[in-house]
């Protein structure tokens, strides 16, 4: 990437930093969701937060630890189950080579300016996200085939995209949906290269290359989202919308090994102002009779994105526990109870507590909606999401985990990008878990 290149990027991040200041306002009407009265009230002073062990950071100089999303272990447990034909590795690998997109014939569709909150105000010309969603898809499930069996044909194809993309791509450009495609696309792409960056036929210089375009393109657009909000209150966008930049984060930092990076966002998932924040994002915990539930943030939303919260979740999840934080075990698995809530509402379709929420926004938080009840729109929606947090959590912890169990069931086996429809909620996670995270 040439010097020319990375100074129009820096220049356009810090525009696209005025221009979502001036968009975060329009996202009240768009994202408001379940309004119960609309008032204009300021919120109470926040509780005090209850003493508990929180995750520390370790020293920028230390290494970030390699694989990302998957480590060198989990690919040779993988391999040998596979020599062995043991189930479910089998039918998960199946339906990873059934895919189009983890074809060597699969080629990239770069844009130079990749755009969601098209046809706006801010930007004028249609979304094209969706090139890059079906990319990043590909680039990883390319990644896995290579990982798994040794044939670099299936390395260099996924290294051709990843080529592509930066050497093309110069910027993100839309309405506050920017931060989507910053975080969503930020932390796939990242995921597929961290897989990728041991393949000897990537040229240095071209890895490198690749590296500061995940920088100037999805990290800085990641960070001003987390720091601005748009120029709204912490409150105002809901927690998914934190979660897929905080995931950028953190894969771009270990892509990066960039420790600082890491850390930032490891302090934010405890201590954040958004709702990003994990005692935030898993808003309530319930006790006694309900004991082993909580709710989520966004449960009185909507399911759609209460589910991508639990699917973003797990990645989090995983992302960290690779690099030895036990993100999994906060707060006595306070990700565990959210997952068996959402699961039990969603995939064993039966009721579930609720606490009643009010959600502060707009520019200082003058306006509020409340939810009085688990949001029934999206109910029963099939993502794969269930995977990673159920072995985590069963074979690792030794722990229950009904209901996320039963959502390992009714995806079984998991597919990845591609496998759940052509909307953009069906490349929002990497999948393929029943192949990767699955466990004796």
């Amino acid at each position: 990437m040439s010097k020319k290149t990375i100074v129009i990027i820096r220049t356009r991040a810090l525009s696209l930093l005025i221009i979502g200041l001036l968009a975060g306002f329009t996202m009240c009407e768009k994202e408001s969701g379940n309004n119960e009265g609309g008032s204009s009230v300021t919120p109470p002073d926040p509780k005090p937060e209850p003493e508990m062990t929180y995750i520390d950071t370790l020293s920028p100089s230390v290494p970030m630890k390699r694989g990302g999303l998957h480590t060198e272990e989990d690919f040779k447990r993988v391999r040998q189950k596979l020599a062995a034909g043991e189930e479910p590795w089998l039918s998960g690998w199946n339906k990873l080579v059934s895919n189009p997109r983890a074809q060597t014939t699969w080629k990239a569709n770069p844009v130079v300016k990749l755009i969601r909150g098209g046809n706006s105000r801010e930007e004028p010309d249609p979304d094209n996200y969706s090139r890059a969603m079906n990319d990043a898809a590909a680039a990883y499930q390319l990644a896995l085939r290579w990982k798994i069996s040794g044939d670099e044909s299936f390395a260099q194809a996924g290294i051709n995209i990843l080529n592509a993309w930066a050497s093309t791509c110069e910027r993100i450009s839309g309405d506050s949906n920017t931060a989507l495609a910053g975080g969503i696309y930020g932390y796939q792409f990242a995921v597929a290269a961290e897989l990728l960056r041991d393949y000897e036929g990537w040229a240095t210089e071209d890895f490198e290359s690749y590296k500061q375009w995940m920088v100037d393109v999805f990290y800085d657009l990641n960070m001003a989202f987390l720091e601005s909000h748009w120029g709204t209150c912490d409150s105002h966008y809901w927690a998914n919308w934190d979660l897929c930049n905080l995931a950028s984060v953190i894969a771009i930092g270990v892509l990066t090994d960039n420790r600082s990076m890491y850390n930032y966002a490891v302090n934010y998932l405890q201590k954040g102002n958004g709702n990003g924040n994990l005692f935030k994002a898993i808003n309530h915990v319930f006790e006694d009779e309900n004991a082993g539930l909580a709710q989520l943030q966004e449960s009185g939303r909507d399911q759609g994105h209460s589910l991508m919260v639990i699917g973003l979740l797990g990645t989090i999840c995983q992302l960290t526990w690779n690099q030895g934080d036990d993100f999994y075990g906060l707060d006595d698995n306070r990700v565990l109870k959210a997952t068996e809530y959402t699961a039990k509402y969603n995939v064993a379709q039966l009721n579930v507590p609720f606490k009643a929420y009010t959600r502060y926004y707009g520019a200082n938080c003058t306006q509020s909606e409340t939810h009085t009840a688990i949001s029934s729109s999206g109910r029963g929606g099939v993502r794969p999401i269930w995977t990673a947090p159920y072995y985590h959590y069963t074979k690792v912890k030794k722990l229950a985990a009904t209901y996320t169990g039963m959502g390992v069931q009714q995806t079984h086996p998991e597919g990845g990008g591609g496998d759940y429809g052509s909307t953009s909620g069906g490349y929002d996670h990497l999948g393929f878990g029943t192949l990767m995270f699955a466990l004796d």
